[in-house]
């Protein structure tokens, strides 16, 4: 599906970043139907598993299934495949994991699951990377392996609202996910490398993933519908 085919609810992936199916089902409860897709991360599915996964499509949603896979090739691909049998949509490995690894995990996806590569978590800054020995800034870093990752295979990336205009610039045709998004004057938390849901429209992105700006809301329903009105102005 094309950015110009996805309708301003099908853009917004609601981050399911809570600890257990119990507190998923209240959740999802809340949010009364209304996104088309979840994020079921690494502290749910640690958690729950398959069930967590089985919980979204059995409302009809559909799963981005984030778990950051970096391993050894074949590893990551026998991962991969497994994902692709529980029905996610989406599945992120780390850009740093190198072109085999991505490669692998593409061939192992076939046409039914789509690989995003993670560039540089939003938690991270310039100075993080110098610290671990990384040279250049964080764009510096996010095109490097952006450019490696979709030319190894992967479908598309996940990158920050600060870097998501450059790579759209760079590669027309890569599935652009974009996290770190606050909705104006909400609370950064650990995130540094923030934008708003309309900037990251307008720069490019096709799917933005919210998570505590809904979560953590007195009506998720109303803070996602919000959300979605504010993509759609940013769309016209």
């Amino acid at each position: 599906m094309s950015r110009t085919t996805l309708t301003a609810r099908e853009r917004v992936i609601v981050a399911l970043d809570v600890p257990d199916l119990k507190a998923a089902e209240v959740f999802l409860d809340r949010l009364e139907g209304q996104p088309a897709f979840y994020k079921v991360g690494l502290e749910l599915f640690v958690a729950e598993g398959v069930k967590a996964i089985e919980a979204v499509r059995k409302r009809g949603g559909r799963v981005f299934l984030d778990l950051k896979l970096h391993d050894i090739p074949e590893t990551v691909a026998r991962a991969v495949q497994s994902a692709r049998a529980m029905g996610a949509e989406l599945l992120t490995i780390h850009a740093g994991g190198g072109s085999e690894m991505t490669k692998r995990a593409a061939e192992a996806a076939g046409g039914e699951l789509k690989i995003l590569a993670v560039t540089v978590l939003t938690s991270l800054s310039t100075e993080d990377l110098e610290r671990d020995g990384v040279a250049g800034t964080v764009a510096d870093a996010v095109s490097r392996r952006g450019r490696l990752a979709v030319g190894s295979g992967a479908a598309g990336l996940v990158c920050s609202p600060h870097e998501v205009g450059m790579l759209r610039e760079a590669l027309p045709k890569a599935l652009l996910v974009v996290p770190g998004i606050r909705p104006a004057g909400a609370a950064l938390g650990d995130q540094k490398r923030v934008g708003t849901p309309g900037e990251a429209i307008a720069a490019g992105a096709d799917h933005l993933v919210v998570g505590r700006p809904i979560r953590d809301a007195a009506n998720p329903a109303q803070a996602f519908a919000d959300i979605v009105q504010e993509i759609e102005k940013a769309t016209l």
